[in-house]
């Protein structure tokens, strides 16, 4: 696994010197120099972003199983599991199974705390299929049909039955399935502590059914998808290249839908390039231009992920202390 994401690694980061090389580096900095301002806006304004996430997150968590944390709580985590997945070289869900494992130690303990980031993450990825869909519609009010639309639109219907396979299998059992080979190949070598998860996969499913935490999760976690929007409208504001919110809609969309879709190259390096170049084309926007939006927003993901990875080992710290004295007191609940 190590050496497949070396490879993939490598091979992102080959792609973007290449087209650093081969649409001017000088000219693709000069322009995220440009941007001045439009950075810092971008990375003031991701906070909201975050904010919504972390509001799903704990909306998905719900009331009715086991303590209730407090918001701050699921804001710090959600910033780790972004630091984690776009910084290390990990997959794109080393964040969640980081941050599910301290949401864990917080006092939800392990089997809630796993379920509840799992529907968190299908939501998500729900929700980014709903905000991709609906970009690629307003693509085709904004320009005229061409082959470049029409491959987007089929990998958007790939990648919605991505989305609706991830969310049916839950409920035909595959959480379950996962959780009876963990016991078995636990067992089988003599692991401890994964009886914890026994139950996941009703878990899973109670959170699903519970009120309609899901449904708002997904409100909420697509109006955090569509702030991207504004992110780029600013940028490309601030860099000389003005666009409107509903081009900027367009421009997220795709972009990180490439992003997603290169989960495997570690921070989707030249993956997520790409995307930006692809969309930007059909709107007229040179690659430099959107090479260098791709550069600010990913110094927007630096600027929240090194403070997240230090708030990552904050929490390892102090956290555990928590979880110790959580074991040897009777069960209670928290609030905000």
């Amino acid at each position: 696994m190590k050496r497949v994401t070396l490879i993939a690694g490598i091979f992102g980061l080959g792609l973007t010197i290449w087209m650093l090389a081969q649409f001017g580096v000088f000219s693709i900095f000069s322009l995220v120099m440009t941007g001045g301002w439009g950075i810092l806006a971008a990375i003031a304004f991701h906070g909201v972003q975050v904010f919504l996430s972390a509001s799903a997150w704990r909306t998905i968590a719900g009331r009715t199983f086991g303590p209730v944390l407090p918001l701050r709580a699921y804001f710090m985590l959600r910033c780790v599991r972004e630091g984690i997945n776009n910084l290390l070289p990990v997959a794109q869900v080393g964040g969640e199974v980081m941050s599910s494992r301290l949401l864990a130690r917080r006092g939800l303990g392990l089997k809630h705390a796993a379920a509840a980031t799992i529907c968190d993450l299908t939501i998500e990825l729900l929700s980014q299929v709903v905000f991709t869909l609906s970009g690629l519609v307003m693509l085709l009010f904004l320009v005229k049909r061409s082959a470049v639309t029409d491959r987007l639109l089929e990998s958007a219907l790939v990648l919605l039955a991505i989305g609706g396979g991830v969310f049916i299998s839950q409920w035909l059992g595959a959480v379950a399935f996962i959780e009876k080979l963990l016991i078995r190949i636990a067992a089988h070598l003599g692991w401890s502590g994964v009886d914890g998860i026994r139950g996941l996969n009703k878990e899973v499913l109670a959170l699903y059914k519970s009120g309609r935490n899901a449904v708002t999760g997904l409100i909420l976690q697509f109006c955090a998808w569509a702030l991207g929007a504004v992110e780029v409208w600013l940028i490309l504001h601030f860099m000389g290249h003005g666009s409107s919110l509903a081009t900027g809609f367009v421009i997220e969309g795709v972009g990180e839908t490439a992003k997603s879709a290169g989960f495997a190259v570690p921070g989707a390096l030249g993956v997520s390039e790409g995307g930006y170049i692809m969309v930007g084309s059909l709107f007229g926007m040179p690659p430099a231009v959107a090479i260098a939006l791709s550069l600010i927003k990913r110094l927007r993901e630096i600027a929240w992920g090194l403070p997240s990875l230090m708030l990552w080992q904050w929490l390892e710290h102090t956290w555990r202390p928590y979880a110790e004295r959580l074991r040897k007191m009777p069960f209670s609940r928290t609030g905000l």
